[in-house]
């Protein structure tokens, strides 16, 4: 009997635990009403004198240990508790993690995309450097022609044949020469022009520029296109569709959509007419398809282009397009919650 209260006393030095509900079954086990040592307290009559002395001592030192180990065990609970209540959770790292934000010209030009890629869009990309051919001869803009002018560019070294490219539609004459008819894609990126900087103008600026090739594409194919993305895009459904002129495109027009008149914000943007300019379109020009080798008497199709910044100032009603170029983090901080 008394081998027996020694291994117990091993047991209950040996228990280890971190749960409330162990430690009761513990406590209840051994020092319970119908525990272990109220049996033993009990056996203690059937023990021989000579060792009645020595029998009480173990299990009195039983008792000590069952009653020191569930206090020592229920205090370290209450420690970790505690001290998780002051500190926090110690396996946080020291220095807080500020959640990053993605730039509201990023995010205008991903939801572009994506409305695009719906209707079987595929993104292309060229380069930025250019040369004049394609960004201005293959895209009926011949030398000393007159439209030269309205992009003021930027030339590398002197060298009048390597530029910042003026617009993204450099990237669709690459991919019409590598490509053969259907072609449906847009071309993102970033477009320099040497013009002075401006709330509503600057020197750098995005755009994003669609393409679609084939045979019988009609006007009216593109502007169902367009329709659909200014619902998309804006939420809007009605659009109008003027005349205008643009070297490679002809006809030519500029696509407005109907903004509203309902609040003073509407009305200053819009210079109380309703109506806002979003982008320019047209039907490809002949001499475009002919000088990336696309047999314009078996295809057509229509192009289009719009400001990412524009689109972007207006959707989140952004007075000064400077904004976006001066990385105050004031400012991009208002886009951490947008996707």
């Amino acid at each position: 009997m008394l081998d027996k209260v020694k291994e117990l006393i091993g047991e209950v030095n040996a228990f280890n635990t971190t749960s409330k509900e162990e430690i009761e079954t513990f406590r209840i086990k051994y020092l319970g009403s119908k525990g272990i040592l109220k049996d033993l307290f009990a056996e203690f009559k059937n023990v021989p004198n000579d060792q009645k002395k020595e029998f009480g001592q173990t299990i009195n030192l039983l008792k000590n240990s069952a009653e020191e180990k569930v206090s020592t065990l229920k205090e370290a609970i209450e420690n970790a508790v505690e001290e998780k209540g002051v500190y926090g959770d110690l396996t946080r790292p020291s220095e807080p993690i500020n959640l990053g934000s993605r730039h509201p010209i990023s995010l205008v030009k991903n939801q572009i995309i994506e409305v695009f890629n719906r209707i079987g869009f595929t993104v292309s990309e060229g380069p930025e450097i250019e040369d004049d051919w394609h960004n201005f001869t293959a895209l009926n803009l011949p030398e000393y022609h007159p439209a030269r002018d309205m992009q003021d560019t930027f030339f590398i070294e002197k060298n009048p044949d390597t530029l910042l490219r003026t617009h993204t539609s450099s990237v669709q004459v690459r991919y019409m020469e590598n490509n053969e008819p259907p072609i449906r894609t847009i071309s993102p990126g970033r477009v320099f022009r040497n013009e002075d900087i401006s709330a509503r103008a600057h020197c750098i600026f995005h755009q994003v520029e669609g393409l679609y090739i084939d045979t019988d594409v009609s006007f009216a194919d593109l502007k169902q296109t367009l329709l659909y993305f200014t619902k998309e895009m804006f939420g809007k459904s009605k659009i109008r569709l003027r005349p205008s002129y643009f070297p490679f495109t002809e006809p030519s027009a500029e696509v407005d959509i109907y903004w509203g008149l309902e609040t003073e914000t509407d009305y200053r943007i819009t210079k109380g007419t309703g109506w806002l300019e979003i982008m320019g379109c047209g039907m490809v020009d002949p001499n475009v398809l002919k000088n990336c080798n696309i047999d314009p008497t078996k295809y057509s199709g229509y192009a289009f282009g719009m400001g990412i910044e524009r689109i972007a100032m207006l959707l989140y009603q952004i007075p000064d397009i400077r904004m976006f170029y001066e990385n105050d983090k004031r400012f991009l901080e208002q886009f951490k919650s947008v996707i």
